[in-house]
């Protein structure tokens, strides 16, 4: 067999095949024999149909038999001589079966990136150097008490700070609804009704609830608040909205003091201690989980920045497809209208773009690291992380994996095992350095309003978090977050 492997840009390479005949009749022969062993044609025995027989028979099917495994052993073969890590390999083109028997034909290949690892040992990492603090625990109690706070109507006075303020609102950019002039979903600061908002600096806006101290029953307020360079729409930040509100209701909120009987309300058969050292170990869980994502977030941003290559375009296209499809229905699953999203397209196909190249290219180093390194994963493991994902399914196991097999997601499984293990093994060899305030912030990022494990919060006493909450749009997460 002669093979030629031309290669091109952009992960690209052109495989030419020359077959000789000698070579095409052997392992037709062996197509053949394999049809007439499992063939039932009437009047002929199993295994004695003659060739001649087979070859009308099934003549097509041997023919195209034989040029798919011909196919296939000239990319075994190109890829060990050549070194050719190949993705795709279209369909042979040029096929040609020449007078004295031999057969050539050429198929275009996606191969993946060349590139020399990088020194990929020892990377340091900056991680928070921050415990669970009294304070912490303080606030999270602090929490837990809003659910059996009380609520009384205050009608003989004014709006103060710490009060909650139930009011209608909306808001203007130069005269025009702050959504229409924006051209875009804005969440919370386009206005509300009935909304309950806790009387602090912080509420909506900066400002927002300073302007609204002093206001009586059913006063209507208009007043001006600038927006923070650090709002997630770009296009608002730095101007200032023109605000009306409404102030339809003032309530003053009462905590209950923490009792042991309260305590047993909240968590059965615990006592204050008790409730407040589960407190503290599930802070102490969401915190070590979240230093561990940052660990790995901050591995991949450093893995990906020590090299540059070219990404193959096919896989990007698609894996940037993928990501704006996301994209797209966690924004109409948040409230976006489809106007909206069209409006946002070229925003979304752009954070689309980028996390893929982000996500292809950290696998691509990923893999190649497990291939040098030799990185794999017993068949017990497999059968476990199977298992584990039954049991989450709530499926047999069995069933579950015949359903894996059947749509062809096993492998995916598999490479997500062995990528998990190689980010592993860069977490094992890494250099860790402790920092302070900025990267416990960083630490902070994840669930930070979560409340404990298996103590749960009603959201409608949560009015002083949705003031703060972010508007919908297009979400930015750190890279290989699929893996």
């Amino acid at each position: 067999m002669k093979i030629t492997v031309e290669r091109q840009s952009n992960c690209t390479a052109t495989l030419s095949v020359e077959i000789p005949s000698d070579q095409l009749k052997e392992e037709r022969q062996k197509i053949i024999r394999a049809f007439s062993s499992q063939a039932r044609i009437s009047g002929f025995r199993p295994g004695k149909i003659p060739r001649t027989v087979i070859e009308q028979r099934f003549g097509e099917q041997i023919t195209a038999e034989l040029e798919q495994r011909m196919m296939q052993n000239a990319l075994n073969e190109a890829a060990e001589k050549e070194d050719l890590r190949v993705i795709d390999a279209k369909s042979p083109e040029d096929t040609a079966h020449h007078p004295d028997g031999a057969l050539t034909f050429s198929s275009a290949l996606t191969i993946a990136p060349e590139f020399e690892l990088p020194d990929y040992k020892g990377i340091v990492l900056e991680i928070p150097d921050r415990v669970v603090t009294d304070e912490d625990i303080e606030s999270e109690l602090q929490n837990v008490l809003n659910r059996y706070a009380e609520y009384a109507d205050i009608t003989d006075r004014p709006v103060q700070a710490g009060d909650f303020a139930v009011i209608d609102y909306g808001s203007q950019l130069e005269g025009k609804p702050t959504e229409e002039a924006v051209g875009q979903s804005v969440g919370y600061l386009g206005g509300g009704e009935d909304y309950w908002l806790k009387m602090e600096d912080e509420s909506i806006l900066p400002g927002f609830s300073k302007a609204l101290e002093g206001a009586a029953l059913n006063e209507e307020r208009d007043f001006k608040c600038p927006v923070p360079e650090e709002f997630p729409v770009e296009e608002l930040r730095g101007l200032e909205l023109d605000f009306h509100v409404t102030l339809k209701g003032i309530k003053e909120q009462t905590l209950p003091d923490l009792t042991d009987e309260l305590a047993a309300e909240i968590l059965p058969g615990s006592d204050v201690k008790g409730l407040t050292e589960t407190i503290r170990g599930n802070l102490e869980h969401q915190l070590n989980q979240q230093i561990g994502e940052f660990k790995v977030s901050q591995l991949l941003d450093k893995l990906t920045a020590m090299v540059e290559f070219d990404l193959p375009p096919e896989l990007l296209n698609a894996e940037t497809q993928g990501q704006a499809d996301e994209m797209v229905e966690r924004g109409l699953g948040s409230g976006m209208s489809e106007d909206e999203i069209e409006e946002r397209q070229n925003e979304i196909f752009a954070a689309a773009t980028q996390r893929a190249q982000m996500n292809l290219k950290t696998d691509f180093l990923l893999q190649r690291i497990a291939e040098k390194e030799e990185i794999q994963f017993s068949q017990e493991e497999f059968a476990n992380r199977v298992a584990a994902m039954a049991n989450q399914a709530k499926k047999p196991i069995k069933t579950f994996a015949e359903e894996l097999q059947k749509s062809g997601r096993m492998r995916g499984v598999q490479h997500s095992m062995l990528i998990s293990k190689t980010i592993d093994f860069l977490l094992e060899h890494a250099k860790v350095d402790g920092i302070e305030q900025v990267a416990g912030e960083k630490a902070e990022e994840a669930d930070a309003a979560a409340g404990p494990e298996g103590v749960e919060i009603d959201p409608e006493n949560q009015s002083d978090q949705e003031s703060t909450s972010a508007p919908d749009g297009t979400e930015e997460e750190s890279a290989n977050e699929d893996e």
